[in-house]
């Protein structure tokens, strides 16, 4: 019953999330890169977007950080790295390159699949490749250091 019961939450909090997207507009390359055009026909109505979902994210993450467990009863999982590192900024900057060029960022990509249109799911298909390709790599990198720590 607990799976069921986190099957179900999950699956209305991307509803809710979906929906958030859709009425804001996020799902709109054309609206996301006249936001990322600051010198030009710039569109600032998605910094309420961005800081209503930063206002529920900052209440959510402090309401958390007292409570034990979730309301379905699983531990908290707060991460708890506070480096700031090159493959941090890396990866910042590789995101936001990639949203800048396209307009989508992957909740957007995922909500514009429901479009059944070529550009989303070009896009999917291309993020999935970049998660597998982030696999490979890591999975590269932990098996170098292994290979040097048993040397």
């Amino acid at each position: 019953m607990k799976i069921i019961s986190k099957n179900i939450s999950v699956f209305l909090i991307a509803c809710l999330f979906s929906l958030g997207l859709c009425i804001s507009g996020m799902i709109a390359p054309r609206k996301v890169l006249a936001f990322l055009d600051l010198f030009g026909a710039w569109d600032p109505s998605l910094i309420f977007t961005m800081g209503g979902g930063l206002l529920v994210a900052a209440i959510a993450y402090f309401a958390t950080r007292k409570r034990g467990a979730s309301l379905l009863g699983d531990p908290m999982q707060v991460p708890s790295n506070t480096v700031i590192d090159a493959r941090l900024i890396g990866g910042s900057l590789l995101f936001g390159a990639g949203w800048g060029l396209s307009g989508v960022c992957p909740g957007p990509a995922i909500v514009n699949l429901g479009l059944l249109s070529g550009p989303p799911a070009l896009f999917v298909a291309a993020m999935l490749v970049g998660m597998a390709g982030y696999e490979l790599f890591n999975r590269l990198g932990a098996s170098r250091t292994t290979a040097t720590v048993d040397a």
